[in-house]
């Protein structure tokens, strides 16, 4: 007997497709229907690229001013490269330019050099 009562639940539940359409169908309409699949290239290009969006980019930290070490590193640079190529030159440079302060040109020198350092932060 208890067999019979189970194969007549079964056959209930069998019995009734139609019930079973409709909440189909009626959960059907409620979700929103699926995409079409895409090639795999085109997804994991998409994927990479949305990643890198994602990712915050670093901002260069810019440092202006007394402070610029960026500036500072290019001037060290340039200074160590003059006296490594003009190593051998460089004292006969300073005796050119003591006569040319001593000489006729030396008048317009100096005041080249009170008018910069009029401008100057720090007077000398």
């Amino acid at each position: 007997m208890a067999a019979r009562k189970k194969k007549a639940g079964k056959a209930k539940k069998k019995a009734s497709p139609a019930k079973k359409s409709k909440s189909v169908a009626r959960k059907a309409a409620k979700r929103p229907a699926k995409k079409a699949k895409k090639p795999a290239k085109k997804a994991v290009k998409k994927s990479v690229k949305a990643a890198v969006k994602k990712a915050p980019a670093r901002k260069a930290k810019k440092n202006v001013g007394e402070g610029d070490y960026a500036a500072s590193r290019a001037f060290d640079k340039d200074q160590a490269g003059f006296v490594a190529k003009n190593k051998a030159k460089i004292p006969a440079m300073g005796k050119a330019a003591e006569a040319a302060l001593d000489g006729p040109e030396g008048a317009g020198l100096r005041e080249a050099e009170a008018t910069a350092a009029a401008r100057s932060r720090d007077n000398f």
